[in-house]
Formats: C-alpha cells, sequence, structure tokens
C-alpha cells in the first residue's frame, strides 16, 4: 500500500507546474545512431521474433510526428515494433501511476522532469539508463532532470524548453517600438500599447503556473539571475530576500498590462488575444512555435529572451528539460527497450525530434530548422538561467512551486501583498529543502 502510495504521487508531484511546457532546448554533436558500422544490432525476439514496445507520452499531438520518427527507428530495426501511446496531459499522471502499480503494459514512457522523474525512481519503477551509449552528449546539467537519489539516471532527456516574450512583429514595427532590453525599457513599451488601446501581454492566470513561468521570464533581471540561484540552493539566502521580493513586485505591476479579469482567463483565451492582434505579447514556452504554425497566424511572430539588469548585457533565457524517457522496470522486453532508448539518446532521433516537432533537443549536434527555435539553442548554450521553481523547487505538500503559484493568484485578487508572497514561499520551502553542502 505504501508503494502504491508512493507511485501515484509520484507521478503527480508535478501536474500543475509541468502543464506549461507540456503540450509543454537544447543543443550539439555526437550521434549514437542506429547500426552503423560500430553500432549494436538490431535486437530481436526468440527465433527472430517480432517484439512490441508501448510507450507512453502526455502528448496526443505529437502522434503524426513520433510515427515518422519510429519509422526511421524500425528502418534498422525491423522486429521492433513501438506503439507510441498518447494521453490527455491532465490525464496522463493518474493513468501512468496505475499502469505502474499494475506491473504490466509500458515499457518506455515519459517521465515529467526534476522532482517528479526522481520520485519515481526513487520508488524503484525505472531502470537506470547511465550507460545507454550516446547519454554522454547530453549535458549533465541536462541529465539531473531523470536523476534519482542514489545519483544514478533513470531517464533519456528528450527536449527542452524556453520561456520566453512573444511579440507580434508587425504590432511593434507599426508603432515604431524597440524590442526592449530592461525592465525599464519593458514598461515604457507596456504604457505605449496601453495607450493605443492594444493590450500589452495576453496573459493568462486561471492556470496558476503560467504565472510562475511568466515569473521566470520577468524576474531574473530583479533578483539577479543565476547569482541569486546559487545563493538559495546553497542556504545563503532565500525568498524573503529583498530582490526576490522586488521581483513580485514587478508582476505586480504587470498586473495593469494583463487583459482585465485576467485571473479568470484561460490560456486558450489569451492566445486568442494575441492571434487577433488584440494583444502585442505573449509570454510562454519555446513549444507554442508549433502551436503558432499550426495556427497559421497573419503576422509574423518573433520573442525576446527576458530582460537585462542593465541595458546591453545578454538578458538570461529561462531554461529546462521538459521531459524525459525512462524504461519500465517491469518490462519484459529489456534488451528491446534498451535499444529504443539508445535511438533516443541519438543524434539521429534528437534532429528528427527537432525537425518533425519544433522544438529544442538537448542532444550535442542537433541544430533546430526553425529560425527562432535556432537562436533559442543557441542563447540557451550561452546564456541560460533555470526555471527555479520548477528545477528545484518542487516538493513538498502543496509543492513550493505551486504554494508559490497560488500565492501569486491571491495577490492578483487583492489577498496578499508581494511581501506575504514571499513569506509564504518561503515557510514552504522551510518544511523541506536542505541546502547544498
Amino acid at each position: 500500500m505504501k508503494k502504491q502510495v508512493a507511485v501515484l504521487g509520484s507521478v503527480a508531484i508535478l501536474a500543475g507546474g509541468i502543464l506549461a511546457g507540456c503540450g509543454e532546448s537544447g543543443t550539439k554533436t555526437g550521434d549514437a545512431s542506429t547500426a552503423s558500422p560500430g553500432t549494436s544490432p538490431a535486437v530481436t525476439g526468440a527465433k527472430g521474433e517480432k517484439v512490441k514496445l508501448t510507450m507512453y507520452s502526455w502528448r496526443p499531438e505529437d502522434k503524426e510526428g513520433y510515427e515518422k520518427i519510429i519509422a526511421e527507428f524500425k528502418k534498422e530495426n525491423p522486429d521492433i515494433d513501438v506503439e507510441f501511446k498518447p494521453f490527455k496531459s491532465t490525464e496522463y499522471n493518474t493513468i501512468l501511476g496505475n499502469t505502474l502499480q499494475s506491473g504490466t503494459g509500458v515499457d518506455i514512457f515519459q517521465l515529467r522532469p526534476y522532482d517528479g522523474a526522481k520520485a519515481i525512481a526513487d520508488a524503484g519503477y525505472l531502470l537506470p539508463v547511465d550507460g545507454v551509449k550516446g547519454i554522454e552528449n547530453i549535458p549533465a546539467a541536462y541529465q539531473d532532470a531523470a536523476r534519482g537519489t542514489d545519483n544514478k539516471v533513470y531517464g533519456i532527456p528528450f527536449m527542452l524548453n524556453n520561456a520566453v516574450v512573444f511579440y507580434n512583429k508587425k504590432l511593434f514595427q507599426d508603432n515604431n517600438i524597440q524590442v526592449p532590453e530592461t525592465w525599464e525599457e519593458f514598461v515604457k513599451v507596456c504604457e505605449t500599447l496601453k495607450s493605443k488601446n492594444i493590450i500589452p501581454v495576453a496573459q493568462s492566470g486561471k492556470a496558476a503556473y503560467l504565472l510562475s513561468m511568466t515569473h521566470a521570464v520577468l524576474g531574473p533581471s530583479a533578483y539577479g539571475g543565476n547569482e541569486f540561484v546559487s545563493s538559495v540552493l546553497k542556504g545563503a539566502t532565500n525568498f524573503k530576500d529583498a530582490k526576490f521580493v522586488d521581483s513580485i513586485k514587478r508582476m505586480k505591476q504587470m498586473e495593469t498590462f494583463f487583459p482585465k479579469d485576467f485571473v479568470a482567463l484561460e490560456d486558450k483565451d489569451a492566445q486568442a488575444l494575441f492571434y487577433t492582434g488584440k494583444a502585442a505579447m505573449y509570454i510562454n514556452g519555446s513549444h507554442r512555435l508549433e502551436t503558432f504554425e499550426a495556427n497559421k497566424l497573419a503576422f509574423e511572430v518573433d520573442y525576446f529572451p527576458g530582460l537585462s539588469a542593465q541595458k546591453g548585457q545578454p538578458a538570461q533565457i529561462a531554461t529546462w528539460v521538459d521531459g524525459s524517457y525512462g524504461v519500465a522496470k517491469s518490462t519484459k522486453h529489456k534488451d528491446q527497450a534498451m535499444k529504443f532508448i539508445e535511438f533516443i539518446a541519438s543524434n539521429k532521433f534528437g534532429q528528427a525530434f527537432s525537425d518533425q516537432l519544433t522544438r529544442v533537443s538537448p542532444i550535442k549536434g542537433v541544430a533546430p530548422k526553425n529560425e527562432l527555435l535556432k537562436r533559442m539553442a543557441e542563447q540557451s548554450e550561452k546564456s541560460s538561467t533555470p526555471y527555479l521553481m520548477l528545477t528545484n523547487f518542487s516538493q513538498g505538500t502543496p509543492t513550493t512551486k505551486t504554494t508559490f503559484e497560488d500565492s501569486l493568484q491571491g495577490m492578483y485578487i487583492g489577498k496578499l501583498t508581494p511581501e506575504k508572497v514571499a513569506e509564504d514561499t518561503q515557510a514552504s520551502a522551510d518544511k523541506w529543502f536542505k541546502p547544498a553542502k
């Protein structure tokens, strides 16, 4: 019974925070590709019989793309069938939890990043993948997204996400607006747009995780980016730090630049404001580029990664692993599953994934075709900062990330001050967080 509670809690742990990127990127060389000279031969079942692997995902919209990617794998491994079986993101955690508890039904599955993957690994439901060929071409910092308490890696990261400010390039040009570099310039841009009856930022607040994502974009220039992150993780400061409180005050200031009643607004409605030109900017993850392409927007979209603390300095782009693939410990086809996991760690998979699904791969040597995505990947290499609440504060009951998001909602409906948001966030972290020694 304890194990059942553990696994159901494990897969649920990041449900609120991850939906941003599940629907909601990376970098470059090395090919652990399929069946070329020097690689292992195709794996087959006994006497050459076919083996079927079942692969779980929280992205139904990726089905067509994965069918093409899997077809590439089958060219070199004709005796391994892989069924891509996606579920609604909102239902995935429960379905996966039940499947893992039953011990049958899945061979390979997507792992929520960071604490979500760690909890499932620690519960004993995954096989380690440290020795998989190609993992050396994925930076260790990205491997941390699927690392267990025992320091072993239990999933191959397959996609990165970046949170950025997307903007309507035509609206900016028509109104003689320059892309802002600093917070002060950003506020002036918002004021100019508002004076022209254009909603500056199409922000949704009904799903609270969208608020913490916006904070991950606008906040670092206030709290000090990676320097603050390092200090928090070492215990040298905390969320009641004046700089972090200032980042929350900036979120409060943005209220006047968001749509009316945005706390009750769903993300699809915020997107509609952006798509129809009623709003000039939209803050979200790089995965939205795929959505933009699907909606065939009538204007060109561009983006800026965030804001600089001082004009002329590079802005840090919020970057995180948005998912990994792990192998179920209960699989009856370990060798074949590991063969497919090796494919996922290859440059061949990374390039196909990026090209088919308009995402950034964490595998070195993969260069996105999409120009905006390519720029994000390059900026991630040069000047990235973590989505701190997701990467390091997704533990606790409720999680510290959830506490922060709910508190931001409370601030917007007038129940909490920025200082109280910071206090509640730190109080949550104090219950479980242990600074690095």
